[in-house]
């Protein structure tokens, strides 16, 4: 388990603590919350506003009342009802793309000791060359990597929910069936990283890296 517990030790200096920009800890929280929000529609969707089940609650509390309705009407408002959960979704989506722009335009903008992927560079090359700090190094290439896979996988299911946003306007899209699979599938992914993630920070809140979640929010520790 130690394997997924990020460190706030710098590779580069090992005396001293990670730093994190406002920048960074704004996307970082802010995608949390959008990613929570997202997965909620989705929870909401499957288990509270149920195509099928919620028709027959809605023809049964109408007959009640006296009111007839056929099954296709009734399943038509429960859709429409559905439809207003995934709409929420879709901004959630847009939010979340915005975001990961953002993240992509902001490692450009890194101070140099803050970048992703220079801090991947230093651990690969203390752990492959020069063998300094060899344990640390490979600790934080298998963080690094982590980071990377969620990266991808972020953006594959940010790609593909833009398409299925916008398969209506664009007939090709409504034709590849593959993309909502695809989405799906990203989800359960990032599901499991965020797992991963948490017990890994609670994991290091008990050990070396104590206040690693208070770094995320106030910027790092000055030593």
């Amino acid at each position: 388990m130690a394997a997924i517990e990020p460190s706030r030790t710098d590779i580069s200096n090992p005396a001293k603590k990670k730093k994190y920009s406002p920048s960074l800890r704004l996307w970082h929280w802010l995608s949390a919350a959008v990613i929570t929000g997202s997965l909620l529609t989705v929870l909401t969707n499957s288990i509270f506003t149920n195509g099928h089940q919620n028709a027959v609650v809605i023809q049964k509390e109408l007959s009640d009342q006296n009111v007839s309705v056929t099954t296709d009407q009734a399943r038509h408002a429960a859709h429409e009802i559905g439809d207003k959960v995934w709409a929420v979704h879709t901004y959630f989506g847009y939010t979340l793309a915005a975001l990961l722009l953002f993240r992509i335009i902001l490692e450009f903008f890194q101070v140099a000791d803050q970048k992703l992927i220079r801090k991947i560079k230093i651990a690969h090359n203390h752990y492959y060359v020069t063998r300094k700090d060899a344990e640390l190094a490979r600790h934080e290439l298998v963080v690094k990597s982590l980071y990377v896979a969620f990266y991808i996988v972020l953006t594959i299911m940010v790609v593909t929910g833009l398409c299925l946003a916008f398969e209506d306007d664009v007939p090709a899209l409504k034709a590849i069936h593959a993309i909502r699979e695809v989405h799906g599938f990203c989800m359960y992914l990032v599901i499991a990283f965020i797992i991963v993630h948490v017990v890994g920070v609670f994991l290091a809140e008990r050990k070396d890296s104590k206040g690693i979640v208070s770094d995320m929010i106030n910027g790092g520790s000055t030593d």
